[in-house]
């Protein structure tokens, strides 16, 4: 929350080679990172003729904050808290505060943020232009639901602030339009209260997955925060074998005597650093296999009411930095899909053709859907939503992909576009039914195309 640099200070641009969090398809681009208002419109009117895009902390999985031979906006630089109303529960901060930043000030105070994916490492443009989804989305629905108002700059230099009434058109391309409207500069946001900072967690482990299907549809109103892990290669009887945690921050009552003095503590910080020296072959279908099988035997049966911090519970990937590492320098390309309620022979068929493979994913999971909201290129829907992580080496990885791609378009499903990195662009409107309304409206406010990326050229967003 510091003042920043004077706004005449202009930041100058450097040439960088950025790649997705899963590390395919570098690019260089000329990379500014403006710490103020002014020097984002200084950086704006200065971009080279190949647009500008903006980029958070870079864990969009594919290409969507590259912009090849361009310029990209680190808008790391405007981190500031502008206003907070905790009356009620209103924070207005700038677009590159991270939800890590969030947490950490406002979790003492007795709130969380309304909405985080598995990473707090994400920034709040980020979550806004990819409208992240968590494990309540069946509850609260997705981040955006939860954004009172937006201040963009637009292609022609000028600020708007927007909110679902004010310009619904605008404020609806802008949640999970991939940065694509304008600059989001700041937000205001609606957090969630909380009594503690621990999660009161029940734990499940299903047989396959039609018992873990018929688990999470039976407790969807029991619990605001859900989510399953999927051995994706198990086989038979055991086929999607899942450990199901379901969850609700505990109350003050809950907590026994001890901890009841500091309810709301909570620590951020990391165990390990991943070296980026691990061979790419580490995670394979062996190595996989092995720990697929670790995992799900140390799971209990059956278990209720554990108390886990809100890094164990939320965010366990956060405990280790660089993970990505782990697959190497030719990286791993995560696949996310959802297909609707009624089409849950999609999903089965979908897990059996990844068994059938042998294709390791070293994360998939398993979460379900409420209904979405009016956002034309915002992913989720109601339905099934299945995650999972390959490395890139894997063997016949291509052949695989396309027959899942075909049972997802053949169950009326859609892939996320933060995770992309490979999407025909013929499937995007069978996708997206409101496409054409997100590309009107971004043609209205930025009719020369300037905000562009490796992903809107790619796709023809």
């Amino acid at each position: 929350m510091s003042d920043g640099p004077s706004a005449d200070v202009r930041p100058t641009a450097r040439r960088v080679r950025l790649n997705g969090w899963g590390r395919t398809a570098p690019t260089f681009a000329d990379v500014v990172r403006p710490t103020t208002r002014e020097q984002v419109a200084t950086a704006l009117g200065q971009r080279t003729s190949r647009g500008v895009i903006a980029r958070g902390l870079g864990r969009s999985y594919g290409d969507p904050a590259q912009n090849g031979g361009g310029t990209v906006l680190d808008m790391t630089g405007l981190d500031r808290i502008l206003a907070v109303d905790l009356e009620r529960g209103l924070v207005t901060c700038e677009a590159g505060v991270s939800l890590d930043r969030l947490i950490e000030l406002f979790v003492p105070f007795g709130f969380f943020v309304p909405v985080t994916p598995g990473t707090r490492q994400v920034t709040v443009g980020g979550a806004i232009g990819a409208d992240v989804h968590g494990k309540n989305h069946h509850a609260d629905g997705s981040f955006c639901n939860h954004v009172s108002s937006i201040d963009l700059l637009l292609a022609d230099g000028t600020e708007r602030t927007v909110t679902p009434e004010s310009d619904p058109e605008l404020f609806w391309a802008t949640a999970g339009g991939m940065g694509l409207t304008g600059l989001v500069l700041s937000a205001t946001i609606r957090m969630t209260p909380i009594e503690t900072s621990l999660a009161s967690v029940d734990t499940d482990r299903t047989r396959n997955l039609d018992e873990a299907m018929a688990l999470m549809a039976e407790t969807d109103e029991k619990y605001t925060y859900t989510v399953a892990w999927l051995d994706c290669l198990a086989k038979g009887a055991n086929l999607g074998r899942c450990v199901l945690t379901c969850g609700e921050f505990a109350a003050l009552d809950d907590l026994p005597a001890k901890k009841r003095r500091d309810p709301l503590r909570f620590r951020t910080g990391s165990l390990l650093t991943v070296p980026d020296l691990v061979p790419g072959r580490l995670p394979n279908k062996l190595t996989m296999g092995l720990f697929n099988e670790l995992w799900y035997r140390k799971a209990p049966k059956h278990k209720v009411g554990q108390l886990q911090s809100i890094t164990a519970f939320f965010h366990p990937l956060d405990l280790v930095q660089e993970w990505n590492r782990v697959y190497g320098r030719t990286g791993f390309l995560q696949y996310q899909f959802v297909v609707p309620f009624g089409r849950e022979d999609g999903l089965v068929k979908a897990v059996e053709t990844i068994s059938r493979h042998g294709a390791p994913s070293s994360l998939t999971v398993l979460k379900r859907f409420g209904p979405g909201n009016a956002g034309f290129l915002s992913f989720p829907k109601p339905g099934w939503t299945l995650t999972l992580d390959f490395p890139t080496n894997t063997p016949g990885l291509a052949r695989l992909l396309r027959e899942l791609d075909e049972i997802v378009l053949t169950n009326e499903g859609r892939f996320y576009l933060a995770k992309d990195s490979r999407m025909d662009p013929a499937d995007l409107a069978r996708m997206y039914p409101r496409l054409e309304r997100f590309r009107e409206v971004r043609a209205k406010v930025d009719p020369d195309g300037v905000f562009v990326s490796d992903q809107a050229r790619r796709l023809g967003l």
